[in-house]
């Protein structure tokens, strides 16, 4: 009883939050879609201008040309010279950053709210007039190798991953990483991130965010002035995102320089993009909460505290992708556990959900700490701005986030059931042994003595 007034009460702040925080949408002539969240709790804004462009619409032969023109974006523009973006920013008391992912890409700026008109004149220059030097991708080019090598090529549990991805999501764009693959990064030439730029940098495929101590009326004039003269350009066809068939039951085995074992499972399940029901999203949500929702969650206590299988062990459920979603497990065992009675864990796991529904204490459990996640996210400019920016080029209307609760409240037991017996099922899924590496053959005793003559 206490952990439902204790989720009650969550979901009463999420409303009361929400209805302190109007949202405006507008769009200009160009095609320029533009939010604009109100939250005057503080002197501040996040601007975030947000692309339809992540690496899954890269071509097999251009992997990591999305990152890559990320970093160009930073570089050079007409009238901005070499660095002189994060300078201004600096000098103005602001932050910047960028990030691209499989489905997008994002560039933002934090400051003090009257910096909102250099702010979106900053973010109009470079998307009306960057320039990309042969120079300069060449330069940048050299950064991203190194970024890859030092992220990737050089931590083993990376690499494993990155191998992982490419049998667990086979057929798709997120079979390759968002860095792309090493030889293939080595290739790009300047010419590639030019078209990348003039084909997904146009004013129809962004969502422009504004959020923070800011009125639509202040934002949209300045919007107006800085983003309303671009040409519309021509929007870049996306399919329409469905849920693939399973693909069968995948397994790899790999040698890599790691200190432990480790295991990776991944099914292909439906996202809220590609779910025929939306109302499976809302129960694979929640079936990963009752598996990892905490220390009193079931991955925790039955197979880390309790079997001691595990030195640690995770679940999560990733549904905001345009594409499948995906139900992820991980673990390190402890020692003397192998890595298949660590599966066999996982696996009894989720079957003892899929013979019997999960308690209602679990459910409101579960509900308590998603809904917690979320008061916690919107208490900051920057989180509203990203959930905003995140569902708008996803294709989901971000009024929907204002529903979370109302929808999450609404699972039964018998759907998370339902979900587990339906999704994680071995022809959705792809499995990973990581081992050190094999220690070399030693050699018989006449071997031996040979050499030593």
């Amino acid at each position: 009883m206490k952990k439902l007034w204790i989720a009650l009460a969550l979901s009463l702040v999420a409303v009361t939050a929400r209805a302190d925080l109007p949202t405006h949408e507008f769009q200009l002539d160009n095609g320029l879609k533009v939010l604009v969240r109100e939250d005057h709790r503080a002197p501040v804004i996040t601007v975030m201008i947000w692309f339809k462009a992540g690496s899954i619409d890269e071509a097999p032969y251009e992997t990591g040309v999305a990152h890559l023109l990320e970093h160009m974006m930073f570089r050079n523009s007409k009238h901005l010279a070499p660095g002189e973006f994060a300078r201004l920013v600096a000098r103005y008391g602001g932050s910047n950053n960028a990030f691209t992912s499989y489905d997008y890409t994002a560039y933002f700026q934090q400051y003090e709210a009257s910096r909102l008109p250099l702010a979106l004149e900053l973010e109009a220059e470079r998307l009306k007039n960057l320039r990309i030097e042969d120079d300069d991708f060449y330069r940048e080019l050299q950064v991203v190798m190194e970024e890859r090598r030092q992220r990737t090529d050089d931590q083993p549990f990376a690499l494993a991953q990155e191998k992982f991805q490419a049998v667990a999501r086979p057929g798709t764009g997120y079979a390759h990483p968002i860095i792309g693959w090493r030889d293939q990064l080595a290739q790009l030439k300047p010419e590639q991130a030019r078209s990348w730029y003039d084909r997904f940098y146009v004013p129809g495929n962004a969502t422009l965010v504004i959020a923070g101590d800011v009125t639509e009326a202040q934002a949209r004039p300045l919007v107006e002035k800085f983003f309303g003269d671009m040409p519309a350009g021509e929007t870049p066809p996306r399919p329409k995102p469905t849920l693939n068939p399973p693909a069968g039951e995948r397994r790899m085995t790999l040698h890599l320089p790691v200190r432990v074992p480790a295991l990776f499972m991944q099914y292909n399940v439906p996202s809220l993009t590609t779910a025929e029901d939306p109302a499976t999203f809302y129960a694979l949500t929640m079936l990963a909460g009752v598996l990892d929702g905490g220390l009193s969650a079931r991955v925790e206590s039955h197979l880390v505290r309790g079997q001691r299988l595990a030195a640690g062990a995770g679940a999560s459920y990733d549904g905001l992708q345009r594409g499948n979603g995906t139900f992820s497990f991980s673990a390190s065992p402890n020692p003397g556990v192998s890595l298949e009675q660590l599966e066999q864990g996982f696996e009894a796991e989720v079957r003892k959900i899929a013979e019997q529904p999960p308690s209602a204490e679990e459910m409101d459990r579960v509900r308590a700490g998603v809904l917690a996640g979320q008061v916690f996210q919107r208490d900051s400019v920057m989180g509203q701005a990203m959930e905003l920016g995140r569902l708008s080029v996803l294709g989901v209307d971000w009024r929907l986030a204002e529903r979370f609760d109302e929808n999450l409240e609404k699972v039964t037991p018998e759907q998370v059931q339902q979900a587990a017996r339906d999704w994680l099922v071995a022809e959705r899924g792809a499995v990973a042994y990581v081992y050190p590496p094999e220690p070399p053959a030693e050699a018989s005793p006449s071997t031996r003595q040979e050499a030593s003559q």
